[in-house]
Formats: structure tokens, sequence, C-alpha cells
């Protein structure tokens, strides 16, 4: 059975052009509240929320990481992996702190995305549009001093809001047997991927940025790490 929150959620799109309107900031509440229902690791709620609405500070973003959904959306989210509340809670019961380590930056990471993926689809919900921006990471010092976060946070991604100045197609995913698996892991052959490169070039047609999906994957995971996150990290004291 198909309902309407389905039918919301099947119908996304990244959108990254937007109208001059703004969001009302109830309605911009009521959607962050629908966010932060998200399930949460022990109920921690390891994340918080920046929100960017000012020309001013989108501007200074912008400088950072040029991509113009985050100068032209109605307001830019900035969703930060929080341990510094949990250092203040921990230290009202103990003088020890260990915040570093990959299962705390997954905990909050992991809460931060389930909140965010909540805000984006009450967002649409509503008539309005987002796209999620992971390259502000590597700017991720720059914008630490630009938002004033402090020891213990990081940023992970943003969240441009909007009323969508058009509405894309919805681009076709993996098929369901290349992701979805009964019982085990079935590897899949390089054939599946060619099948998948051909789909997204039929859909872009015209619009195709000049590089087939696998070519995007070899750019981002065929060279070396980007550092500036890691770097951050240990600024924060999160990692050693």
């Amino acid at each position: 059975m198909v309902n309407d929150m389905i039918k919301v959620m099947q119908a996304h799109a990244s959108v990254r052009n937007f109208t001059i309107d703004k969001i009302p900031a109830d309605t911009l509440k009521l959607i962050i509240d629908a966010g932060r229902a998200a399930s949460t690791w022990k109920n921690f709620q390891s994340y918080s929320i920046i929100n960017v609405h000012t020309a001013e500070t989108k501007a200074k973003i912008f400088e950072l990481q040029p991509q113009k959904s985050i100068k032209n959306a109605a307001n830019f989210l900035v969703f930060v992996g929080d341990l510094n509340r949990a250092e203040k809670a921990t230290k009202l019961h103990t003088d020890q702190f260990f915040p570093e380590g990959t299962e705390n930056l997954l905990i909050s990471s992991v809460d931060a995305s389930l909140a965010a993926q909540n805000v984006l689809l009450a967002a649409e919900s509503l008539g309005y549009g987002g796209v999620f921006v992971g390259l502000i990471r590597e700017q991720a010092a720059e914008l630490s001093a630009v938002l004033h976060l402090p020891d213990y946070t990081y940023p992970i991604f943003g969240l441009a809001l909007g009323v969508p100045a058009r509405q894309n197609d919805v681009k076709p995913r993996l098929p369901y047997e290349a992701v979805v698996f009964d019982e085990r892991y079935q590897e899949q052959s390089e054939e599946v991927i060619k099948a998948y490169d051909q789909m997204q070039r039929v859909f872009a047609g015209d619009r195709r940025l000049g590089s087939d999906w696998s070519e995007r994957i070899a750019a981002q995971f065929g060279t070396p790490s980007q550092t500036a996150t890691l770097a951050n990290l240990q600024d924060k004291g999160l990692m050693k």
C-alpha cells in the first residue's frame, strides 16, 4: 500500500535552484522538530544544527565552498557532530572524558544524518525542496571558525532548503537486486556497474555531466582521501 509519505519519499529529487521566497520561522521550526524526532543512539542526540539564513553568513560560507545552493537557499542548515554537550554531561559524574575514536564519530555522524533526512522529508512534504552539501567538510576548519564551533564539534554536511525554482526528475537508483540481498551479501560483477552507467546516460540525455557514474566514483575513491576533515577533527579533540 502506497501512502502519501511514501509518495513524498519516492518523489525525492535534489533541488539546487530556489526562488526568493522565505520559509516562515514557525514552519522551519516545525520542519526541524520533525527532523529531531528521528531515532538517535541511546537518546544522546549527538548533533547540533546551525540555521544560517542571513545573506552575510551565507556569503561567507559560499566563499569557502562556492555552490550556488548555499547562497540562494532560504536557509542553509549545517549539521554538526556534537560531543561538546557530552563533555559537560560526563563531567557531572567523572573527570574522565574520551571523545576520540571512530565509534564516537559514527554515533554523532549517524545521529545527525538520521535527523537531516527527516528534516528534508518534512520540508518536501510541505512543498519545499533541498540538497545536501557534503563538500563543506573540505573547509572544515574555516567553516568552524565562521560558525564558532567549539571543541568536540565538527561540521558534517549542510542542507540547503527553500522553495524550488524548478523540480528535477527523480534519478534512477541502482536496481533493487544490486543493493538488497537475502540472508547474505552477494558481490556484484562489473556488468552491473556498466548497466547502471548506461541507465544514467539515458536518464541524463543532453544534461549529462560529461562523465559516467562509475567515473565519478573513481574520482572519489581512486585518489587519496582529503585531509582537511582529519586535521579539523584532531584540532577539535575528536581524533588523535
